[in-house]
């Protein structure tokens, strides 16, 4: 059965006591003098048998900051199997094993080759064991042990913060709390007074004190005044060894501030203040300044002035500079040299942030005296008024007086003074102003539809200083007269259904009126006479200002006629009445039942019912095709070359212009009527296109026909313009009949197609009597006539 021994383990100690020891297992033989031997014998792990042992130690101390020139020894390894043949070698492990601390393999003496320093490592593990040199196998288990470093006073006690910096308000009582410093000492607070710290003023004194045990800092002198010294600079130590002689120490320095309270009232340094202003100083101007000194800072030295009486305590005022607490007097109300030149005020300076517990040091407010003379200066004149208003009637006549402005020079010399108008503000010059006497005069005529207000400004200036001038505000209002007839709101074009019944309301009417009245509009509505009795509407007023247009009998026909002008006359009850006559159309249109407009104009007469929708877009579509037809037609025709007038003698032709539409043949009525050319009476105003389907209830627009004496080609070219600007006329593409042929030609007809109808020959001699503008037919046809007779 294997058996395990313990080490018994020698530690050299330069003070050998109980105290340098720590025993962590019983007691087996009496107390070393000089060496301690830990004898360590094992036994089987088989059996719990123990063997008798001697001291068993695993905790030591050693003293740090060895200063021997000799490494430091710390203790001898020692096992019951070493023999003393030199077969067992001793190994050293762990914390600074083989650096720190080495170990003789013979004889098992430890050494420390370093001085040690609590501070940085306080306590070392290690590992022993023996093992056989030949085989290197272990001959006990390993074994562990503390090396404990034991603690000298070597570090002094040092401060948390270099500088502390505190702050407590002045005439504080003593024992007030300051600031609380703090010390800390790296050495072992376990052991000894190395790092007890005992605080003490070395700088400071008598202002403060610091208890020597908790490092707070108090004051010590009752009233200390910041205006006196603000700043105060205390020096504290901090000393080990609990403050006795060889202790180590350090030092800090504590910056402390008496912050300000408000202990000093506000005092002026004189009691008189004068100043000087002229009477023209405007208002709010300052006029001077005045300050009252106040030891102390920030909010407790801000100060409100205040005037509190005097002959001018309401022509002046003071506010306070809260950049330099000083106090501003400005001016309130205009000064007048001419009714007071002197004034006296006494003006308050008091705190606004006033401590109650310095309330006995006085009142914390001063005053003073303040003398204002006032100055004469050249004053400009001064209307009676700040501003005038006045009225005048639209239709008063020109050059008429509505009102005058006075203004007079308020110094002593009292000046002449002129009258003019700002023509900046009268650029019309509806308005005039004696310069002498300042009434104003019209000098156009005025209307109140256009401007209701007029705002103009006077100037008066003095006649001997004309820089010495002042302007004033003049609100001219016009007041209205009845000179405007009422008028349709709107314009009114209405429609009446064929199917109409009697008295039915087919229009409600209003009016306006640009003038005003006072008492609100009543207008009344009634037919022109001309109208009264033979039209086919009635008029009935409705007494609100308003009338409706009603239906006389039952079922129009716009065949018969497909407009109607109803003239209107609407008068109102001012003074003078004014009226106007105004029309409103009237188009007949047919409708459904139920009342709803289908179509206004004739032409949808012709149209025959019943067609289906297929059927209209088959005619749509037809008239489309035929009129991009004659659209290409006529551009090939203006690229070909122009033949003239008569090709041969044979070729005789009517028509000058063709438009190469035959049409339908002779009973195709839907194309154009040439009968139109020739008598102006056959032209049927209310005959509209066929050709196109209405878009518009509106009717094209006719002009009268020119009659014989207007010259053909003035009337061309108006009837073309007309074409050309109106947006009911029909397309370029479509027939233009203009409908000019006169009534009759002392010529007749010149037309080959009746030549077949007589038996004899005619004479063409008569043409060459009309003129040059016949002679190239006269030649025609007297050439061939002279044909015949060869």
């Amino acid at each position: 059965m294997r058996t395990y021994h313990w080490f018994w383990l020698l530690f050299w100690a330069s003070q050998p006591h109980q105290s340098f020891l720590n025993p962590l297992s019983k007691r087996t033989s009496g107390f070393p003098a000089k060496e301690k031997v830990l004898v360590l014998s094992g036994n089987s792990r088989q059996d719990l048998h123990r063997s008798k042992r001697s001291w068993m130690w695993n905790q030591f101390f050693l003293l740090e900051e060895y200063t021997g020139t000799d490494y430091q020894y710390v203790g001898k390894l020692h096992s019951d199997q070493d023999k003393g043949d030199g077969s067992l070698k001793y190994i050293l492990s762990g914390d600074g094993a083989g650096d720190l601390f080495i170990i003789n393999e013979n004889t098992g003496d430890i050494q420390a080759t370093k001085r040690l320093d609590r501070e940085e490592k306080p306590v070392y593990i290690l590992r022993a064991q023996a093992v056989n040199r030949r085989t290197g196998r272990p001959v006990e288990p390993e074994s562990e042990f503390i090396i404990k470093i034991h603690d000298i006073n070597d570090n002094e006690p040092m401060f948390t913060k270099d500088v502390y910096n505190a702050s407590i308000p002045e005439m504080s009582d003593v024992g007030t709390f300051v600031v609380q410093v703090t010390a800390t000492d790296a050495d072992d607070p376990t052991y000894g007074n190395s790092a007890k710290v005992v605080y003490s003023i070395l700088q400071g004194q008598p202002y403060f004190s610091v208890e020597s045990e908790t490092g707070i800092i108090k004051t010590a002198l009752l009233n200390m005044d910041r205006e006196n010294r603000e700043q105060y600079q205390v020096v504290i130590q901090a000393k080990d060894m609990g403050g006795q002689m060889g202790g180590l120490s350090g030092t800090t320095t504590v910056n402390i501030t008496l912050t300000d309270v408000n202990d000093n009232p506000p005092r002026f340094p004189q009691s008189t203040y004068q100043f000087r202003v002229p009477e023209s100083m405007p208002l709010d101007s300052p006029v001077g300044r005045i300050k009252a000194n106040d030891a102390d800072v920030d909010e407790n030295a801000e100060i409100e002035y205040s005037i509190t009486e005097g002959d001018g305590y309401d022509m002046f005022g003071i506010t306070t500079d809260k950049d330099t607490q000083e106090g501003i007097i400005t001016v309130k109300k205009a000064l007048d040299f001419e009714n007071k030149n002197l004034y006296i005020l006494k003006v308050e300076a008091a705190n606004t942030h006033v401590d109650p517990r310095f309330l006995y040091l006085g009142p914390f407010k001063d005053s003073a005296t303040v003398r204002i003379q006032v100055e004469d200066v050249d004053e400009p004149p001064v209307f009676s008024r700040p501003a005038y208003i006045m009225e005048v009637k639209e239709d008063v006549p020109i050059n008429s007086v509505i009102g005058t402005v006075t203004a007079q020079d308020p110094d002593a010399a009292r000046n002449p003074v002129k009258y003019s108008v700002d023509r900046h503000t009268d650029m019309d010059r509806v308005f005039n102003i004696n310069s002498g006497n300042g009434s104003i005069f019209t000098s156009k005529p005025l209307d109140r539809e256009t401007l209701l207000w007029h705002n103009i400004t006077v100037i008066a200036a003095e006649i001997n200083n004309p820089k010495q001038s002042s302007r004033v505000p003049v609100f001219i209002k016009v007041l209205d007269v009845n000179d405007n007839a009422p008028e349709f709101a709107m314009f009114y074009e209405t429609f009446v259904c064929e199917n109409a019944k009697a008295e039915q309301l087919i229009q409600t009417l209003s009016a306006v009126d640009k003038d005003d009245s006072y008492n609100g509009h009543q207008f009344s509505f009634s037919l022109a006479p001309e109208a009264a009795g033979s039209s086919n509407f009635t008029l009935q007023d409705n007494r609100d200002n308003t009338a409706g247009i009603f239906t006389r009998k039952t079922r129009y026909n716009r065949r018969e006629t497909s407009t109607y002008f109803l003239p209107v006359v609407i008068s109102d009850n001012d003074y003078p009445i004014q009226s106007s006559t105004e029309t409103v159309t009237i188009r007949v249109c047919a409708c459904d039942h139920r009342g709803k407009m289908l179509s206004c104009n004739a032409e949808a007469l012709i149209h025959p019912t019943g067609l289906s929708t297929g059927a209209l877009i088959a005619i749509l579509l037809c008239i489309i095709i035929l009129l991009v037809t004659v659209v290409l037609f006529a551009a090939l025709r203006r690229q070909r070359k122009k033949e003239p007038l008569i090709i041969s003698k044979e070729d005789i032709r009517d028509n000058i212009v063709s438009y190469n539409d035959e049409g339908g043949g002779e009973e195709d009525t839907q194309a154009f009527d040439i009968g139109t050319l020739r008598n102006p009476e056959a032209i049927d105003d209310n005959k509209l296109r066929r050709d196109i389907v209405p878009e518009t209830l509106f009717i094209p627009r006719r002009t009268a026909t020119a009659r014989d004496n207007t010259d053909v080609r003035d009337f061309i070219n108006q009837r073309l313009k007309e074409n050309d600007t109106d947006p009911t006329a029909p397309p370029y593409d479509s027939l233009a009949t203009y409908a000019y042929e006169g009534n009759g030609s002392v010529a007749e007809s010149l037309s080959s197609l009746e030549s077949v109808t007589t038996d004899g020959d005619q004479d063409y001699d008569y043409l060459s009597d009309w003129g040059p503008r016949f002679k190239k037919l006269a030649d025609m046809y007297g050439s061939m006539d002279s044909d015949k007779d060869s």
